[in-house]
C-alpha cells in the first residue's frame, strides 16, 4: 500500500473542498482511495523549472518527488519528456475523475483505453468495471510493458495491447465504453464503430476541454457535450507545432493597425477561449503581460502570424503577416461569439459522422455549426 497517506488524504480534501467528488460516482472516490496514484508513478518524474524539464528521482528526494504525484487537483505528473517536451503524464487527479464520472461505467462493461500511459486510469476502470473486462493500447513498447507490471502488481487483470490508438482495438470489439486518455482534433471514426449502439466515447478534444459522446442506435453517428474544461497532451507522436519565432519569421509586417479591443478576456475568461478553439481550430493564441500591458500572438503553425503588442497608454497594435490575416480572423470569431449570447462550454457538443464532424452550439440540430479538421 502506499507511503504517502498525508499526501494522498491532502489532495483528497482539497478535492472534496471543491465538491469535485462526484455524487452521482461515488465508486470512484473509493477506487481512488484503493489504487493511490503513487503505485503508478515510474519512480522518475519531470519538474518544470520555467526553463526546462528537470528530473525529479524517488529514491533520491522522495518528498519532491511525492509532491509532483499529489500536486493539487490540476496538476499533472510528467513522466515522460521527449525532445524537451512532456510527452507522457500522470494525468491531474480532477480531470481523471470527472471523465470517469462522464464515461458512466457500470459493473460488467466491457472497455477500450486508448492510452495507457503509466495504467492508473485503467486500473481506475478496472475497479468499477471488473477484471477481464479493459482493453488499453498503448503506442510506446516500454510505457506499455511497464504499466502492465503496475497493473498485474494490483491484480487489475487488464488487456494492454501495443498500437496506435486511433486504430482501437478491433480484435475485442464491440465495446460498450470507449474512453481516450489523450487529445485528438477530430474523433477517429474507428472508436464510433467499435462502440455499440448506445455506448459512450469520453475523450478529450482540442486539448481545452472533453466530450461524452453516445452511438446513435443505427450505428451511424455519435454525439454529445462538452464535459469540461483541462489542457491535454496530444497522441504521442504527433509532430510539435512550430512556435510563433518559427513562423513570425523575418519577413516585413504585412499589415499595422491599431487594436481597440481589450485583450483581457483573452487571457482569462475559459469560455471566450474555448470558443475561439472552436471557430479557429488550427490558431495558436498566447497572452503574456509586459511593462506597456497586456500582448497577444497568433499564429497557424504554417505561415499566418499576428501580435497584438502593448505600446503602453492603453495603445495596442496590431501587425499579421502571412497569406491570412489572424488578427480579423479573430476579431470575427469574438464578434460571432458575442451575437451568440457568449456560450459557455457546456453550451457546445460535437457530432461524428463516418465521413463528416462538426462542433455545434446550443443545439445539435438547430444551433451554429463549426466543421472540425485535423490539426
Amino acid at each position: 500500500m502506499s507511503e504517502f497517506g498525508d499526501q494522498r488524504r491532502r489532495l483528497a480534501a482539497a478535492m472534496e473542498r471543491r465538491d469535485a467528488w462526484p455524487a452521482r460516482s461515488a465508486w470512484i472516490r473509493q477506487a481512488v482511495d484503493a489504487l493511490p496514484r503513487d503505485l503508478f508513478a515510474p519512480q522518475r518524474l519531470w519538474r518544470w523549472n520555467g526553463q526546462a524539464y528537470l528530473p525529479v528521482d524517488r529514491r533520491t528526494d522522495a518528498e519532491q518527488w511525492a509532491a509532483e504525484v499529489y500536486g493539487d487537483p490540476d496538476a499533472a505528473a510528467v513522466t515522460q519528456v521527449t525532445d524537451g517536451r512532456p510527452s507522457s503524464s500522470l494525468s491531474c487527479q480532477a480531470v481523471v475523475v470527472d471523465m470517469l464520472d462522464s464515461l458512466q461505467v457500470e459493473p460488467g462493461h466491457r472497455v477500450l483505453e486508448l492510452g495507457t500511459g503509466t495504467g492508473w486510469n485503467a486500473a481506475l476502470l478496472a475497479f468499477r468495471a471488473g477484471r477481464r473486462q479493459v482493453t488499453s493500447v498503448e503506442l510506446d513498447p516500454a510505457l506499455a510493458a511497464a504499466a502492465l507490471q503496475r497493473l498485474d502488481a494490483v491484480d487489475a487483470q487488464v488487456a494492454v495491447e501495443i498500437g496506435d490508438g486511433e486504430a482501437g482495438w478491433p480484435p475485442r470489439a464491440q465495446y460498450d465504453l470507449v474512453m481516450s486518455t489523450y487529445a485528438v482534433p477530430s474523433v477517429p471514426w474507428a472508436w464510433v464503430a467499435q462502440t455499440r449502439p448506445g455506448g459512450r466515447i469520453v475523450t478529450p478534444w482540442g486539448r481545452l476541454g472533453h466530450v461524452a459522446l453516445t452511438v446513435a442506435e443505427d450505428g451511424k453517428s455519435a454525439t454529445g457535450w462538452v464535459q469540461g474544461l483541462a489542457q491535454f497532451m496530444p497522441p504521442r507522436g504527433t509532430r510539435a507545432d512550430r512556435d510563433f519565432s518559427q513562423v513570425r519569421g523575418t519577413d516585413p509586417v504585412d499589415d499595422e493597425r491599431p487594436y481597440e479591443r481589450d485583450i483581457g478576456p483573452l487571457r482569462d475568461d475559459w469560455n471566450l477561449r474555448f470558443a475561439l478553439r472552436v471557430a479557429l481550430p488550427d490558431v495558436h493564441i498566447t497572452v503574456a503581460a509586459d511593462a506597456d500591458g497586456l500582448n497577444a500572438w497568433l499564429h497557424d503553425s504554417k505561415s499566418s502570424w499576428a501580435s497584438l503588442s502593448a505600446l503602453g497608454g492603453g495603445t495596442t497594435v496590431a501587425h499579421q503577416g502571412g497569406p491570412r490575416r489572424l488578427a480579423d480572423e479573430l476579431d470575427k470569431a469574438w464578434d460571432t461569439w458575442l451575437d451568440q449570447d457568449m456560450p459557455d462550454v457546456y453550451d457546445y457538443g460535437l457530432t461524428v459522422e463516418p465521413d463528416h464532424q462538426y462542433a455545434w452550439a446550443h443545439d445539435a440540430k438547430t444551433g451554429p455549426r463549426w466543421p472540425l479538421n485535423g490539426e
